[in-house]
């Protein structure tokens, strides 16, 4: 962001999932993909929640042709879901390894795309369809 350019109103974007086996989920959110607890509450009637620190979170809409050539690159045309989770992450191949041990279920293997990044697709604990991307060309202030 430049000077110029003003901040944005959105403080942080925040996806809320149900799960219904929440512990299960939390191990493998928080203990095998690596992602770390910010906050954790609970409340009457059992009522849990813990919110993950997810790095910087975008927003991206895709038009249905954008999602098919991406379904086409990442899943050899299969569909996706109407809600994909992306994660960046540093090693693309090891990181889809271990979610699959964990209980994910690879839908395609880590692959290069067009746009130079290495992405695998699963589906996930909760319900979650998930890409993994590595970017093969960091861009400037990346590792």
């Amino acid at each position: 962001m430049t000077e110029k350019e003003p901040a944005s109103p959105v403080r942080q974007l925040r996806v809320v999932v149900r799960a219904e086996d929440y512990d299960a989920a939390l191990a493998f959110y928080r203990d095998v993909l690596g992602m770390p607890e910010e906050e954790a509450y609970e409340g009457g009637d059992g009522a849990r929640v813990s919110i993950l620190d997810a790095g910087r979170a975008t927003l991206e809409l895709s038009n249905p042709a954008q999602v098919r050539l991406i379904d086409s690159v990442e899943a050899e045309g299969r569909p996706s879901a109407r809600i994909r989770i992306a994660f960046e992450v540093d090693d693309a191949a090891g990181t889809t390894h271990r979610l699959v041990e964990a209980g994910a279920e690879l839908i395609a293997e880590p692959r290069e795309t067009p746009w130079r990044s290495l992405n695998s697709r699963l589906d996930a604990p909760a319900g979650l369809q998930l890409t993994l991307f590595q970017e093969l060309d960091p861009k400037p202030g990346h590792p």
